[in-house]
């Protein structure tokens, strides 16, 4: 097996510096049940509702006291501290340290000093990714993604059995913040967090908007310089600096959840002007020179996969589209056949896309700012992640879209589309919502200096979001009750990927399942069986083939056989976890 040590930190920015020179915003380093959830409390000690003490202020969640005398062993270093960074629609290779042209040195610093995952997964959309995040199963298995016969999906309800993280945490005397995009079911303060910044279905249209955005039930106020993005930071460092104050030796979990860069695509003119024709080369080739950085970084190892012309956004809105203009496309052609209008007009769409990304990252400086003016810096795991892969919706939501305002002010609506998604998700294929590659791959960096002393490594043992969960839980300590309210735990799928911190293995324990809007996959160690809705099973090879090119299909039935009887197999017990459970005879 190769060594899988590339360069020292200070090297590996060095590197990253030459491929595309940094801006200087990084920041410095100072010194299941059909109830409502949290209607009843749950038993083993787990909590259903955020408590408020006498005068108001949400009182500490965990069930241990929050004396640190009487609680001895929880000192400021017997447990890591946990920051949690999930960013929206986030591509493959938007980041510099995953060989992107975007200004992100806050993120490359945490990956040259940390790790980065080469075969991460999530569900391929946004809130099955929140709920296998947080509670450490498959969506479908907690009801909130979509299965035959079934009441789940976006608006399902998880089993009393399926608590978030948070409520795992408690009992080691952790505190919890949420910051950001929430968009599972409950609220946050009634499932484990003592505070929380939400933002709302308004915020989610209009990045300049405070309208719907609430703290701990508050509304927001509306500001002329207001941005959500930094909304959510702001409150993030707002819940560290109190808990630096209040609770010094308790551990935290910091939740920070960014809704960029989803559509849509708005952001400060100060952040798109830096990118303002740097994508006028083009979608083909930004990604030929991703994969070219990918490949250097030793992150890939396939040909880039060729952009699929024909294939446009997943849902059809051609009325919408028609509202912007003769220059927008939905498909990803070749971009020598674009007019000059056309190729002006998706130039500064990406640049746009750029901006968020960069306002991010700066935001992310600032919390990462907070964690050392705190001194917790070392002893924090933090993980940055995505929900799903580059989007090629393309629609108009909220207060529409006006052609004539700048393109990234709060008064235009606009998306990302297949042909820049297409070079975002490079080297992978396809997009957001489904499930090859481009859809459910995406970065997870961790960076935990007292945790491992690995610097700047790649990891290629295939990861899924249902492994942080696990994952945690060894880290700090927690442990699941055998039942809940009365219910069997059932076992989750996911494994830990603390072993991993320190040594790689590219085997994969067990397989991996997927199920989005009958999009539907499995990967059984480099195999992985994929199919569109109604579609036909595909065959990889991903050791060889991660763009997904070459379908060994035809040329492998048995393959295809044990692997989908395996799928249907998953299918089958999932539906099962669902039912009721028979009663007892008398």
């Amino acid at each position: 097996m190769k060594q899988n040590t590339l360069l020292s930190p200070s090297l590996f920015l060095a590197v990253l510096a030459l491929l595309h020179p940094l801006d200087s915003h990084a920041e410095s380093s100072p010194a299941a049940t059909a109830a409502p959830r949290g209607a009843t409390d749950r038993a083993g000690g787990l909590i259903s509702k955020a408590k408020k003490s006498e005068n108001g202020e949400p009182a500490p969640l965990q069930t241990l006291s929050s004396n640190p005398a009487a609680n001895p062993s929880l000192t400021p270093t017997a447990k890591p501290n946990i920051l949690i960074i999930l960013a929206d629609d986030l591509g493959f290779s938007d980041l510099g340290c995953y060989g992107g042209d975007i200004q992100t040195p806050n993120l490359d610093a945490l990956a040259a000093n940390g790790l980065r995952f080469t075969q991460f997964y999530n569900t391929a959309r946004c809130w099955p990714s929140r709920a296998a995040l947080l509670t450490g199963y498959y969506a479908q298995q907690v009801k909130r993604d979509s299965l035959p016969g079934q009441t789940s999906g976006g608006k399902g309800v998880r089993p009393v059995w399926a608590p978030l993280l948070t409520e795992l945490l408690a009992p080691q005397g952790y505190r919890s913040y949420h910051s950001g995009k929430w968009h599972i079911d409950g609220r946050p303060l009634e499932n484990g967090f003592t505070h929380s910044f939400e933002v709302g279905a308004k915020a989610e249209s209009n990045y300049f908007k405070a309208e719907g955005n609430q703290t701990d039930g508050t509304p927001s106020v509306q500001t002329p310089d207001y941005y959500v993005t930094s909304a959510v930071a702001d409150h993030a460092v707002s819940c560290l600096r109190e808990h630096s104050e209040r609770f010094p030796n308790q551990p935290f979990f910091q939740y920070v959840a960014f809704t960029a860069p989803h559509f849509p695509l708005q952001a400060p003119e100060v952040d798109i002007a830096k990118y303002r024709d740097k994508y006028l080369k083009g979608w083909n080739a930004v990604a030929t020179d991703r994969h070219a950085r990918l490949t250097q970084m030793g992150i890939t190892h396939h040909p880039l996969p060729a952009m699929e012309t024909e294939v446009g956004p997943p849902y059809a809105f051609p009325q919408q589209l028609a509202v912007l203009g003769p220059n927008e496309l939905n498909k990803p052609l070749p971009w020598e056949k674009l007019t000059p209008g056309q190729r002006q007009f998706q130039a500064a769409k990406m640049a746009v896309h750029a901006a968020l990304v960069d306002r991010m990252d700066q935001e992310i400086g600032r919390v990462l700012a907070q964690l050392k003016t705190m001194g917790v810096f070392e002893n924090t795991l933090i993980l940055f992640l995505s929900d799903n892969g580059a989007s090629a919706e393309m629609m108009v939501r909220g207060d529409g879209h006006d052609p004539e305002a700048p393109m990234g002010s709060k008064a235009s609506f606009i998306c990302l589309g297949p042909g820049w998604s297409s070079a975002s998700n490079t080297p992978l294929r396809r997009h957001k919502t489904w499930v090859h590659e481009g859809g459910i791959s995406t970065p997870l960096i961790v960076h935990w200096p007292a945790g491992f002393q690995a610097r700047g490594e790649l990891r290629h043992h295939p990861g899924h979001l249902v492994d942080i969960v696990p994952t945690l839980m060894q880290v700090s300590g927690a442990q699941k009750p055998a039942k809940i309210a009365s219910e069997k735990v059932p076992s989750a799928p996911g494994h830990s990927l603390a072993g991993f911190l320190e040594k790689d293995d590219r085997s994969l324990n067990g397989h991996l399942w997927w199920l989005h809007e009958k999009n539907r996959a499995i990967r059984a160690g480099d195999w992985k069986l994929v199919a569109l809705a109604g579609g036909e099973w595909e065959l990889y090879d991903l050791s060889k083939d991660r763009g997904e090119s070459n379908n060994l299909a035809k040329s492998n039935p048995v393959k295809v056989k044990e692997l989908s009887e395996l799928w249907e197999k998953d299918l089958e017990e999932t539906i099962q976890l669902q039912k009721p459970n028979p009663k007892k005879p008398l």
